[in-house]
């Protein structure tokens, strides 16, 4: 036999086995509420290629690929145990059994790491919480995807409700169809019909009213049946207390701003802060995508060599806001041909920093620059630290952080020699940092992190949302603060 033919061998037997796993994933996730993940990565709803390429991912972040003939035993494991609703991270359970040296069978060691979430330990399963949508532009469309994605369980977070502007005829069927296809995001994961009859878009079975209004004080959500709502603001309209407390119509409990707050506002970015968020707090912002970009890396930087002062330059994709030609716009720059120019502005994501991380005392300043591209943004964060240090300890210390530290939700990283803008869309962390281009010399460090500022930000938006709903399960095994 040759070694091609060895290898072909060795791809079909990994296929076999992998598909193998596709039923037990789904049956965790429908039955018990459980998500199967690796590396953080979700395994659930996943193809054959898509768990053997997570797998193989693993490769540049961890050093070696993990193999699913390594996960395939603590999958099985996982489903002999009376678990509880949970996320968990075969990833990280198989790492962790590699270094433990009591010699446990896999079965007796996956128990022991997941013993929180099984028999007596474990948490009820959350009746579903409303979620509505008011605006449903670019970030509303993908928060409805991760929403209908996570709805599996037919527990924790379901849509009921888009609240839109009138926009005349077919305006049901065109909105369905940009839910449907996006020209950066690709096609909808699943099948959309629409109702026109009783103003519903159904998508996978999720029944979603589209409630037409001008103005938040038009709307009562009572009389569609929905009840202590989680309402995300997708418009950006309004920025304050005062304003968004309009939305606090009968059956809405909290609002949540996916824009950075003005005033008291809370400013929220998940993994760093959301767990300040007190019970009783009925209005917050998630703050913006640049934000929680630099938020997650700086904190870990701060934590590890501490921060003295920095500097964020984000070379930013463009967006709605500007022009498609030269064009009247109230503010500098930002009137002329997006697709055309690089165009410099304002960035808030560095003064909003002192809001997520009120403990950094360091100035933190920012610009940015928007360039031609649709989607994925990088911002360079450029850091005087504590002590002096050398690029080979930042990089393992950073590698550790995406792989098992609280922030690995947040934090991606990359070796690959070649990545370019493109190859990050669709990724749900906040940040992706690039190895190859990181510089360390003594006590300057620069930190180049990708970050898709649409969907990468969507998905911290709906964890913050799952968190302030109380459905946002633990994670095992448990990894250190």
């Amino acid at each position: 036999m040759t070694l091609n033919d060895d290898s072909f061998t060795d791809w079909k037997n990994r296929e076999e086995i992998a598909e193998s796993m596709i039923p037990m994933i789904g049956k965790l996730h429908r039955e018990r509420d459980v998500t199967v993940l690796l590396h953080s990565r979700s395994l659930v709803n996943k193809s054959v290629v898509s768990i053997l390429k997570t797998h193989r991912f693993a490769r540049q972040i961890a050093g070696e690929e993990l193999s699913v003939t390594e996960t395939l035993p603590y999958l099985e494991a996982l489903t002999s145990l009376d678990l509880g609703p949970s996320q968990i991270d075969l990833g990280i359970l198989a790492e962790s059994h590699r270094a433990d040296d009591r010699a446990l069978s896999v079965r007796d060691f996956t128990a022991e790491a997941v013993a929180g979430a099984t028999g007596a330990n474990k948490i009820d399963r959350r009746e579903p919480r409303d979620v509505v949508l008011y605006g449903f532009g670019r970030i509303g469309r993908l928060v409805a995807r991760l929403l209908i994605e996570k709805s599996g369980s037919g527990n924790g977070l379901r849509l009921r409700a888009i609240v839109v502007r009138g926009g005349g005829e077919q305006d049901l069927v065109k909105r369905a169809s940009l839910l449907r296809r996006d020209s950066v995001h690709g096609q909808f994961q699943g099948t959309i019909t629409v109702d026109e009859t009783n103003n519903k878009i159904i998508a996978n079975g999720n029944e979603i009213t589209v409630i037409y209004a001008d103005d938040p004080s038009e709307v009562d959500y009572t009389a569609y049946g929905i009840d202590n709502a989680i309402l995300i603001d997708n418009t950006g309209k309004w920025r304050d207390r005062q304003g968004l407390s309009k939305h606090l119509r009968p059956g809405v409990d909290k609002v949540v701003l996916t824009a950075p707050g003005k005033g008291d506002v809370p400013n929220i970015v998940h993994g760093v802060n959301h767990d300040t968020v007190k019970p009783d707090e009925r209005i917050l912002s998630c703050a913006s995508c640049t934000t929680n970009a630099i938020v997650p890396p700086l904190k870990a930087m701060a934590d590890e060599y501490g921060v003295l002062r920095g500097h964020v330059e984000t070379v930013h994709s463009f967006t709605n806001d500007q022009n498609l030609l030269d064009n009247y716009h109230k503010a500098d720059r930002r009137g002329r041909s997006a697709p055309l120019n690089m165009v410099i502005t304002e960035t808030g994501a560095a003064s909003a920093v002192a809001k997520a991380l009120p403990d950094l005392d360091a100035p933190i300043t920012g610009s940015s620059i928007r360039v031609p591209v649709p989607d994925v943004s990088i911002a360079i964060l450029s850091l005087r630290l504590g002590r002096e240090t050398d690029r080979e300890e930042v990089l393992e210390y950073l590698r550790g952080v995406s792989l098992t530290s609280p922030l690995r939700r947040q934090i991606d990283f990359t070796t690959a020699p070649d990545a370019v803008s493109m190859d990050f869309i669709g990724s749900r962390h906040a940040s992706i940092i690039d190895a190859g281009a990181t510089k360390v010399d003594g006590d300057n460090a620069i930190l180049y992190l990708w970050y898709d500022n649409e969907f990468g930000y969507s998905c911290q938006v709906v964890r913050v949302v799952q968190h302030v709903s109380g459905v946002e399960y633990p994670t095992y095994p448990a990894t250190s603060a």
